[in-house]
């Protein structure tokens, strides 16, 4: 009689684990979630169109004025046009400053409106992975347009004028750093908005106080009166960018306590550091 071993049962095979998303793999999904969303880019992309409009209309303004020059007041010296105040005017900078700030807001606080936060993090639940991958995209998109307008608007402006003579070269003083911070502002205003969004998570109150923030405070700290009023408004991103974008061979007068260059570009990096690590903490640690 013969007997049958029987072999031991193979414990199941476990299932695969499903491989950790890689950061360019964030960068692409938050890619995708920005082109199907047409009010994302058209805001930016609109805004960037008004603005180099702006600058270039200025100009082709003024030439007016640069044929025909008012005679000067007693006690004024004799008129002399700035382009760089011009082509790159404070109108055209808040433009481009509340339509970034719209436009990064709109990247956080329009995924909890929908709802589609959730599904975010249920298929990537590294909050801090997915909300810096949308800080690196927000901040790149930004600073191209940004740069966009601040280069065509600053050549485009200056070729106007090169029959006048009056034009500016990119090397002359002061030109460089005015283009430089011309784009740096925008994608400074657009982490700001990032961060609103995140704290407010709702659509009116994010861009109301992002126009608070941008345009109302600022006229709360004006004058120099005091000294420390004057200081804190100094800091404010639109502050500092105007400080930066003064001609250095203008009659353009800062106040009594005109912060330094040094000190202009420190305050736009800290703003920028200050709102992106807002933004980041914000969506790691509330619920959804």
């Amino acid at each position: 009689m013969t007997t049958t071993t029987l072999s031991p049962a193979r414990p199941a095979a476990r299932p695969a684990a499903e491989p950790t998303p890689r950061f360019t793999d964030l960068l692409a999904a938050e890619w995708i979630k920005l082109r199907s969303l047409r009010s994302t880019y058209l805001i930016l992309a609109l805004a960037a169109l008004a603005a180099i409009v702006v600058n270039l209309n200025a100009v082709h303004t003024d030439l007016t004025y640069i044929d025909r020059p008012h005679p000067p007041l007693p006690g004024m010296p004799p008129f002399r046009y700035d382009p760089l105040f011009h082509g790159l005017n404070s109108i055209s900078g808040a433009l481009m400053a509340l339509a970034a700030g719209s436009f990064g807001a709109i990247t956080v606080f329009g995924e909890y409106t929908t709802g589609m936060i959730r599904t975010t993090f249920a298929a990537v639940p590294d909050r801090r992975g997915v909300i810096v991958a949308k800080v690196t995209l927000v901040t790149g998109i930004t600073l191209a347009a940004g740069t966009i307008v601040s280069v065509t608007s600053f050549f485009g402006s200056n070729a106007m004028l090169a029959s006048r003579h009056v034009g500016l070269s990119i090397t002359d003083e002061g030109c460089l750093r005015a283009v430089v911070a011309y784009a740096v502002l925008v994608p400074v205003c657009a982490l700001i908005g990032m961060a609103l969004g995140a704290l407010v998570r709702h659509a009116t109150a994010s861009i109301v106080s992002l126009v608070m923030l941008l345009f109302i405070v600022p006229m709360l700290f004006g004058g120099d009166r005091y000294r420390w009023l004057k200081e804190i408004g100094n800091h404010l991103p639109l502050a500092a960018e105007g400080r930066l974008a003064v001609n250095p061979n203008s009659y353009t007068t800062m106040g009594k306590y005109a912060p330094t260059v040094l000190d202009c570009w420190i305050t736009l990096g800290v703003w920028a550091v200050v709102a992106a690590v807002a933004a980041v903490v914000v969506v790691r640690r509330r619920d959804v």
